[in-house]
């Protein structure tokens, strides 16, 4: 494949990552990683460099959608953000020392141990504000999501504690895998925290542009930060996060929990089975 070939179809990609990313909270680097990894036979740490890059552009590309619509809730982003960034130096140093069959098959068993949680029954009542983690109440974390009938929905924050320590799982993940981590982010945040879906979903589209922050330095420092393919990943994937976050408004709930546990059970399958040929 030629040059511009190689680039529109990384576009194409990426711009499909970054919309799939958008909508279930994932930032389109565990998209893209694998595609780029199984498709166009990239090296696994120079694709997740150019995943983390892409994972910063997802962030910034629908954060501030997702914040003008009042879903995101940033004070639980900017606090949890402490447990994933500390977690995600922690990864990227292990990154540049461990195998990349091994990276690839831990890859893969994070993606299924993900879908395994996720398949657990959540509460059907929504939290309400006073009945809040006392911890969560002293930092006024509780949030108002508005409803597509133009409604304001109160919801409450649980296990607050219990939802910082996953997050700094989700970092070390970020920084090793080369991924934003939003499937923990979204897994802490609705199983344990229970957050509404949609809040989850926007305020870990914020989270996962701050913790690849912390660690895309490391991989700069080693080399594996390639500028011929960073653009096009990074472009498409910000187009594509464009428009994911212009759907997220309007999208059901179901469809989207169906498409995050399908996307991830395949992903992991085939990096698994990468990892071990």
């Amino acid at each position: 494949m030629t040059e511009p070939y190689f680039d529109i179809a990384v576009g194409a990609a990426s711009f499909f990552a970054g919309v799939l990313g958008s909508l279930i909270g994932l930032g389109g680097g565990i998209i893209i990683t694998p595609l780029l990894v199984l498709c166009f036979g990239i090296d696994l740490r120079y694709a997740m460099g150019a995943a983390l890059c892409s994972v910063i552009a997802t962030s910034s590309g629908a954060a501030a959608a997702y914040l003008r619509d009042g879903i995101s809730n940033m004070k639980i982003g900017l606090f949890l953000c402490v447990a994933t960034t500390v977690g995600a130096v922690c990864g990227a140093i292990l990154a540049t020392v461990l195998d990349q069959s091994l990276l690839a098959i831990i890859f893969g068993v994070a993606l299924l141990a993900t879908v395994f949680l996720s398949l657990k029954k959540k509460p059907e009542t929504r939290l309400l504000p006073a009945e809040s983690d006392p911890l969560a109440l002293k930092l006024d974390l509780p949030g108002e999501l508005p409803e597509p009938d133009g409604t304001i929905s109160p919801y409450g924050v649980a296990a607050l504690v219990p939802g910082f320590c996953v997050m700094w799982v989700a970092g070390v993940l970020s920084g090793l895998l080369g991924i934003g981590s939003g499937a923990f982010k979204v897994l802490a945040m609705d199983q344990i925290m229970r957050l509404p879906f949609k809040v989850t979903t926007a305020t870990s589209n914020f989270m996962i542009g701050v913790t690849a922050a912390a660690s895309v330095g490391i991989y700069l420092k080693k080399g594996y930060l390639d500028p011929a393919l960073v653009s096009p990943v990074a472009l498409g994937v910000l187009a594509g996060a464009f428009v994911g976050a212009r759907l997220l408004p309007v999208a059901p709930v179901k469809l989207l929990r169906a498409v995050f546990l399908t996307a991830v059970s395949f992903i992991a399958l085939q990096m698994i089975w990468k990892g071990l040929h």
